[in-house]
């Protein structure tokens, strides 16, 4: 894991500097909460841990064999 310190108002850059994936603000920090901007691609998705956990737990698992086609099946 990478922990960097911030300030507000400055940023990390998410990949290639030249193109980067994405870049991430401090836009304040009050107390113990810290505010962040997320500027990324629409493709790419973005959850709080509670929220990926969440999405984790409802997927259904698929538990299924390919087979070529023209075999039959059980």
């Amino acid at each position: 894991m990478l922990v960097i310190t911030r300030r507000e108002e400055e940023e990390v850059v998410i990949g290639d500097p030249a193109n980067p994936l994405g870049i991430v603000r401090i836009v304040a920090i009050k107390g113990d909460r810290v505010r962040l901007a997320f500027d990324f691609p629409r493709e790419v998705d973005v959850h709080r841990r509670e929220v990926a956990d969440q999405i984790l737990t409802s997927k259904p698992s698929i538990v299924g064999t390919i087979r070529p086609s023209g075999t039959a099946g059980p």
